[in-house]
């Protein structure tokens, strides 16, 4: 039988799922717009940075250890740049499911809360 959890927490943690389950696709990296030079010393680019080639929307994420970048439209980023923030929100939100589902542990088993930042920080440590 599960533990008793204080209905707060339930009710926090329901609105997380209901989020979760409202979220739509998610994709790793990020989204930059550049503007360049091209380097021959006659282009309009080299003499006024207004005139610069671009602006150039480019996506970068890593991949196997490796960065890769993709060149993408204005409506590529319309369409994309909604998964790229969904992807923010899904890791908030399962940081926020894991800090209270620990209260909800503590609650239910009268643990009191560890003052301890950081478990592994003191694992090994000398006294």
């Amino acid at each position: 039988m599960p533990p008793e959890v204080p209905a707060e927490l339930d009710a926090k943690r329901r609105r997380i799922v209901a989020e979760l389950g409202q979220m739509g696709f998610v994709l790793p990296g990020s989204i930059s717009v550049r503007t360049v030079t091209c380097g021959r010393p006659t282009c309009r680019c080299a003499t006024d940075p207004d005139q610069r080639h671009g602006p150039y929307i480019q996506w970068s994420r890593t991949d196997r250890a490796r960065k890769v970048n993709r060149i993408l439209t204005p409506a590529q980023l319309e369409t994309y740049r909604p998964w790229i923030d969904n992807l923010r929100r899904l890791r908030a939100l399962t940081g926020e499911l894991e800090t209270l589902s620990l209260d909800a542990v503590h609650a239910a088993e009268g643990w009191k809360r560890s003052t301890n930042p950081e478990p592994s920080a003191t694992c090994g440590a000398a006294p």
